[in-house]
C-alpha cells in the first residue's frame, strides 16, 4: 500500500478538527500520527487525557479510507464498518463512529426513550416462562 502523501496527511486534520469542534465537544482536539498507509488518530478531551480512537487506511483516494476502530478490551485496531454500514468512507464519518463508541456519557447523553425489560417476568421459572394451559391429553 502507498503512504499517505503529505497533502493528504493535512487535509484529513484539518478536516476532523473541523468537524470534531463542530460535532464533539467533549474533544479539546484531534491528534494523528503516520505510518505508512495508515493514519491512527487520537482524541484528546478537555481534562487532557488522550483516548485512541480509530486508524484509517489509505488506498489511493484522499476521500476514502478503510476504516478500523481502536479496542481497548483487545489494545488493537479491528476492522469494523461505519455508522453507515460502509467499511470504508471519509474521515469525518470515520470520527462520528468511533466517537459515538469512545465517548458516550462523556456529554452526551443516550436517548431517554429507550424503554428496558424486565429481568424476569413473574410467571417466569428456573428454564423460562411457565405456561398455564389445558392439558394436552385427552381424558381417559
Amino acid at each position: 500500500m502507498p503512504a499517505i502523501p503529505e497533502p493528504t496527511r493535512s487535509s484529513i486534520i484539518l478536516r476532523l478538527l473541523d468537524h470534531a469542534g463542530k460535532n464533539w465537544p467533549q474533544l479539546a482536539k484531534v491528534r494523528a500520527r503516520y505510518h505508512g498507509s495508515f493514519a491512527y488518530v487520537t482524541g484528546v478531551l478537555r481534562n487532557g487525557e488522550q483516548i485512541p480512537l480509530f486508524r484509517l487506511r489509505y488506498g489511493g483516494s484522499a476521500h476514502s479510507f478503510g476504516f478500523a476502530i481502536y479496542s481497548a478490551a483487545s489494545n488493537r485496531y479491528e476492522d469494523a464498518v461505519l455508522l453507515t454500514g460502509s467499511p470504508v468512507g471519509t474521515p469525518q464519518e470515520a470520527l462520528d463512529t468511533a466517537c459515538t463508541v469512545h465517548l458516550a456519557g462523556l456529554g452526551h447523553e443516550p436517548p431517554t426513550n429507550l424503554r428496558g425489560r424486565p429481568l424476569k417476568f413473574p410467571d417466569q421459572g428456573p428454564r423460562g416462562p411457565v405456561h398455564h394451559s389445558p392439558s394436552r391429553h385427552p381424558p381417559a
